[in-house]
């Protein structure tokens, strides 16, 4: 890899770095600085860590500037665009903050000493703990939210483990000019690493107990299988491919078509189509009102100007990809893509007519393609919904008191880990009731990759049998009320 001028965060001074591999003893360091980290992350307890996470979003904060600089360098994203991810990156750090500072995350639980039907039932009680060391592996699209900084790390430290990110080769200045900004506040409770064989490294060191991976499910999946094959097998967490269906309606593409097709066709292209929740599938009813959608659908995205791909590689994997798809029995272009510099992609849309999705079909095309498909009545909608693999998003286009399509809209929510009813999918809002995951191939766990349950993903449970007082977390003393918990089965919450 070429060398790459970055700015030093503490001292201002430019740097020339060249991101070779990180070889075996880097790794193995930058694990054991993160056990380190983890002992003293727990020592800080979730009200220090929550002041640590906010000082880390004021850090990022305070050089907004030079990072939103590397990051376009290298990934072509628009200063717009990363201004907004940086701000979604500090937003979730501080987030988190307000999670430790809750509490109810620990699932605090206290059974006190007592009879039962079964017989005498000894004092228990039950909380979450850290697991340990995490390894995260950063993700292309999304320079900042999703990577060295960004959500799964957030999350690793607001539950109190040391992070070593395994930075992602699309934006490795961008990378290390974050990973010293957080250095700068959080010490040893982050590392970076660089290089294919470094990732392969990092989730067998003995050290690390989880993964958190964004990214293809090729790619996800050996690296899931590493984490099972040690010999102590450990948790990964992968976010992975996903096609995120969209079905309108027979009455909303009579009363909206206009309306659904130019959102579709933004939501599309956004980002050059390089969203995880980028619609790629669509389903509009076979009658002229669907065609309106698709007319709409197809004009406003011949008219978008091709954008810049991550990468070159990209670029072409998206090529390959829209002549696979094009390939299929059945599938015919409506929209051609258009000539793009080397390294671009311009819009595609892919018409499908048939009773069930397969091949290519069935499988996500990073890039700003969607297949369309026609569907005769609710059992031919449902019959192609079926087809589909599990996805993060199922998006519903529907009227107020609809009844159309019932066995669709079954399909969809069977399928989806979150459904959208009339919104579009690209956008994933950081709270408490998120949840950005679902049945493979978009994820390999049951659990959410963004919003305040994905701490759960880095936590462990561990029950306490007749301990004494000093022994306990404070959370689960008699006399602690500062965090809701469930005593003798009733939930307490803390006094005002």
């Amino acid at each position: 890899m070429p060398l790459v001028t970055t700015t030093d965060p503490t001292t201002g001074e430019s740097r020339e770095l060249d991101f070779s591999e990180s070889d075996a003893a880097e790794v193995r360091a930058a694990v054991d600085r993160a056990v380190e980290a983890t002992a003293d992350l727990d020592a800080r307890g979730r009200l220090g860590r929550a002041e640590l996470l906010d000082a880390i979003a004021d850090a990022l904060e305070a050089r907004r500037v030079d990072i939103v600089a590397a990051a376009d360098s290298e990934t072509a994203l628009g200063e717009t665009r990363l201004n907004g991810e940086l701000t979604r990156t500090t937003y979730q750090l501080r987030f988190f903050g307000e999670v430790l500072r809750e509490g109810s995350y620990l699932e605090a639980t206290i059974d006190h000493a007592g009879d039962t039907p079964m017989g005498p039932r000894p004092d228990l009680r039950r909380m979450l703990l850290p697991l340990g060391p995490v390894a995260v592996y950063a993700a292309s699209n999304f320079p900042l939210a999703f990577s060295v900084a960004g959500g799964d790390t957030a999350a690793a430290l607001a539950a109190g483990c040391g992070v070593v990110v395994k930075a992602h080769p699309a934006h490795p200045a961008t990378s290390d000019l974050v990973g010293r900004i957080v250095q700068s506040v959080a010490g040893n409770a982050l590392s970076v690493v660089y290089g294919r064989e470094a990732g392969i490294m990092l989730v067998t060191e003995p050290a690390i107990r989880a993964a958190g991976f964004t990214g293809s499910p090729g790619g996800g999946r050996a690296l899931a299988d590493l984490a099972a094959a040690r010999p102590e097998p450990i948790p990964f967490y992968g976010e992975l491919g996903s096609l995120n269906p969209v079905i309108v309606s027979p009455e909303a593409a009579r009363t909206r078509a206009t309306e659904i097709g130019t959102g579709l066709s933004a939501s599309i292209v956004l980002g050059g189509g390089q969203f995880c929740t980028k619609p790629g599938i669509v389903l509009v009813p076979d009658n002229s009102d669907g065609e309106q959608l698709v007319r709409v659908l197809a004009r406003d995205a011949s008219l978008t100007a091709a954008k810049p791909a991550l990468t070159t590689a990209m670029a072409h994997a998206y090529a390959a990809g829209v002549d696979a798809l094009a390939g299929e029995t059945g599938a015919t272009l409506a929209v051609e893509a258009r000539d793009a510099a080397d390294g671009a992609t311009s819009p595609t849309v892919v018409a499908f007519d048939g009773d069930e999705f397969t091949g290519a079909l069935l499988e996500e095309c990073f890039g700003p393609v969607a297949v369309v498909a026609r569907y005769r009545d609710d059992a031919h909608a449902a019959r192609l919904l079926e087809s589909l693999p599990a996805s993060l998003t199922g998006s519903l286009f529907v009227d107020e008191d609809d009844r159309g399509v019932p066995l669709a809209r079954k399909v969809v929510a069977a399928k989806s880990g979150r459904i959208l009813y009339n919104q579009y999918p690209t956008g994933v809002a950081v709270s408490w009731a998120q949840n950005h995951g679902g049945s493979w191939p978009s994820t390999n766990s049951v659990h959410t990759s963004v919003g305040a349950t994905s701490i759960r993903r880095f936590l462990r449970p561990v029950a306490w049998q007749n301990a004494p007082q000093t022994e306990l977390p404070e959370e689960l003393r008699d006399a602690y009320e500062a965090v809701p918990r469930r005593v003798d089965g009733r939930l307490v919450l803390p006094a005002e």
